[in-house]
């Protein structure tokens, strides 16, 4: 199903993700997020799960497969483009500013390092989400860590 996935993206196809494939872009996204710093903490690997958990409402047994299969996926991707592009394609405009939120509060678990500040950038851009939505979405993820 993952190789169906990225060799979809290779051919550039159109058609829409399933659900399936948007849940691992997510997480593979979060993956690479907190990678990005050099470290992968445990507890960055709970914070994706819970968010996979709580967002797409699966089990922790479904969830603990699909963080296996994104960490493997973010290993070989050589971009981020081929997740972003599909979450979004799977995830309204008014919703990704929930995904940009769920990507700071990985990348606050451990202070927000250089890298990650700029991987945000890049990934909030790729979304097409704004600056200024970015900004909101980080103040909210602060205010839900306090």
């Amino acid at each position: 199903m993952f190789t169906d996935l990225f060799e979809r993206l290779l051919k550039g196809q159109a058609e829409p993700a399933a659900p399936a494939d948007s849940r691992l872009a997510m997480a593979a996204l979060m993956v690479r997020l907190a990678r990005s710093d050099g470290s992968y903490s445990v507890d960055e690997r709970r914070q994706i799960s819970r968010f996979l958990i709580t967002h797409y409402d699966i089990d922790a047994d479904t969830v603990a497969s699909i963080v296996s299969d994104a960490e493997e996926q973010e290993r070989t991707a050589p971009d981020t483009v081929r997740f972003t592009r599909i979450v979004k394609d799977a995830v309204p405009y008014e919703e990704r500013t929930d995904v940009v939120e769920a990507l700071w509060r990985v990348a606050i678990l451990e202070g927000i390092d250089a890298n990650e500040r700029s991987f945000l950038r890049l990934v909030s851009n790729l979304l097409g989400v704004s600056d200024q939505d970015s900004a909101l979405a980080r103040q909210r993820a602060e205010r839900a860590d306090d």
